[in-house]
């Protein structure tokens, strides 16, 4: 049995002929057997959806991963090759629900793109291509079909001691598995780095005056719930907090 409702922000499709609101399959699976929730998308649409009204309803945010990245608009950059594809719907509504989910104190987690989303949404910026970068590893996708070979755990981070992170997975190094081309630049000013790469590069935050749960992490520990511990205890964490969201008394909401 399932104890709480979680928001997905849906990522826009057109194939088979048809314009679809969908989420992979993997984040749906990590809420339902990793955390104990029920997910539910919700459907970007072109005109302002009202996130209040969906909040109302659910007691998690979870913003999952894409092949689409934020718009650099809305970090002040202009557009090049470089950073597409978009998925502006998906932008507008995930960087509302994550902005209302934190000031309403309901638990979010925001996973590789959702943690660019949380950065940018909090006023950081992106940089696009990071692995031309001097220093940088290459933290892309390997050539590969093979899907278990992609999402390899085979990348090291180090978590801080003391962080929100920590006091779920312990500080110091674990392995974990980055597939990204692009990562935070400018830190947003209420965000604290929780981990990062070997390169540097920042690969979790948590929000620094967030009243309830929320941490972004930049790598897929969806993929491996069931089978990797670090990745059971962060989808763990984050239903115990929807749960203590669900069943707080009434007189506390809102």
């Amino acid at each position: 049995m399932h104890s709480g409702l979680v928001a997905v922000p849906a990522d826009i499709r057109t194939f088979d002929g048809y314009t679809w609101h969908a989420t992979p399959d993997q984040y749906i699976r990590a809420a339902v057997n990793g955390s104990g929730v029920l997910p539910l998308v919700v459907p970007s649409l072109q005109e302002p959806a009202d996130v209040d009204m969906v909040l109302d309803r659910v007691d998690g945010v979870l913003i999952s991963g894409s092949r689409t990245n934020v718009h650099p608009s809305h970090y002040g950059e202009d557009e090049t090759d470089n950073h597409g594809p978009f998925d502006p719907a998906r932008d507008r509504l995930s960087m509302a629900l994550i902005r209302r989910a934190i000031d309403r104190a309901i638990p979010l987690l925001a996973i590789c793109r959702g943690i660019q989303e949380l950065n940018v949404a909090l006023g950081g910026s992106l940089a696009t291509e990071i692995q031309e970068l001097p220093g940088r590893i290459d933290h892309r996708k390997p050539e590969t079909d093979n899907w278990d070979e992609a999402f390899a755990i085979r990348h090291t981070i180090e978590v801080k001691e003391g962080s929100c992170l920590a006091q779920i997975l312990g500080h110091g190094n674990v392995q974990v598995n980055s597939l990204h081309r692009q990562a935070i630049s400018q830190l947003a000013p209420r965000l604290a780095v929780e981990a990062v790469a070997e390169d540097g590069t920042i690969e979790a935050v948590s929000v620094i005056d967030a009243p309830g749960f929320a941490i972004g992490v930049q790598w897929h520990p969806e993929y491996w719930v069931g089978s990797d511990p670090i990745s059971d205890r962060i989808f763990a964490a984050f239903g115990d907090a929807v749960r203590a969201r669900h069943n707080r008394p009434a007189q506390a909401a809102e």
